[in-house]
């Protein structure tokens, strides 16, 4: 059983979607302290030819609070001012019309940045017919106190994992020995080079989710998805 545990992001770049496609659960890490300037609540898009950063506005977030507990602000003018630039963006990409209506109702969601994200994995995981099984940490009875890769040892164990896979910049935090000794094989995943036509652009590289889906039909982006190494 693979099994791939990550915070929830906003509509992430497509090197997510390769670690959610690469495993049969994947964890969205969703009971841990929110971490300002990240990706949980941001991403870029392409604008002008150029990468742009979109945010959606929290209330009275906090490095102390869970990232389940921050609060999409109720602000409902910069969610429009978000979407507007979203459509600015893409009217005239060739997927639009399949994209963009379900990504305006994704941002008007109500409730916590993670009910956001769930929201927005469920669509994409059903719009390109993947067959992950997507949880939330905060749903696994575990103990809490733990920290750092012990806790992701016992999150895998919980959910009866022998293989976990985690992002390439996991390889600063998690140590092969100390899974393979929990009876845990430890991959990481590398993204290969991935390139598709934006426009008549140069091409702009990791953008968000958004940015691959309204260029490249379902069966596109996942071959896309299987364009990666385990290191």
């Amino acid at each position: 059983m693979k099994i791939g545990i990550m915070q929830p992001y906003f509509f992430p770049y497509i090197g997510y979607w390769q670690l959610i496609n690469a495993v049969d659960v994947f964890v969205l890490y969703d009971d841990v302290n929110f971490i300002k300037k990240g990706w949980i609540n941001r991403n870029n898009i392409l604008l002008n030819k150029s990468e742009h950063l979109i945010t959606i506005p929290l209330l009275n977030v906090s490095q102390n609070k869970h990232i389940n507990e921050c609060m999409v602000s109720e602000d409902y003018k910069s969610i429009d001012n978000i979407i507007k630039t979203i459509n600015l963006a893409y009217k005239k990409a060739p997927y639009y019309n399949l994209v963009f209506p379900y990504i305006e109702e994704i941002i008007k969601t109500k409730g916590s940045i993670s009910d956001l994200v769930l929201k927005s994995v469920l669509w994409i995981k059903e719009y390109l017919g993947l067959n992950t099984e997507i949880i939330l940490s905060s749903s696994i009875d575990k103990n809490n106190e733990l920290k750092g890769q012990d806790k992701i040892i016992e999150i895998v164990k919980k959910l009866n994992g022998n293989h976990y896979i985690n992002a390439i910049g996991g390889q600063e935090l998690y140590n092969k020995e100390i899974f393979n000794n929990n009876g845990i094989k430890l991959n990481f995943i590398k993204t290969g080079e991935i390139k598709y036509k934006q426009f008549n652009n140069e091409f702009v590289p990791n953008l968000s989710i958004i940015d691959v889906l309204m260029f490249n039909s379902p069966s596109e982006v996942k071959e896309m998805l299987n364009n990666y190494s385990l290191i």
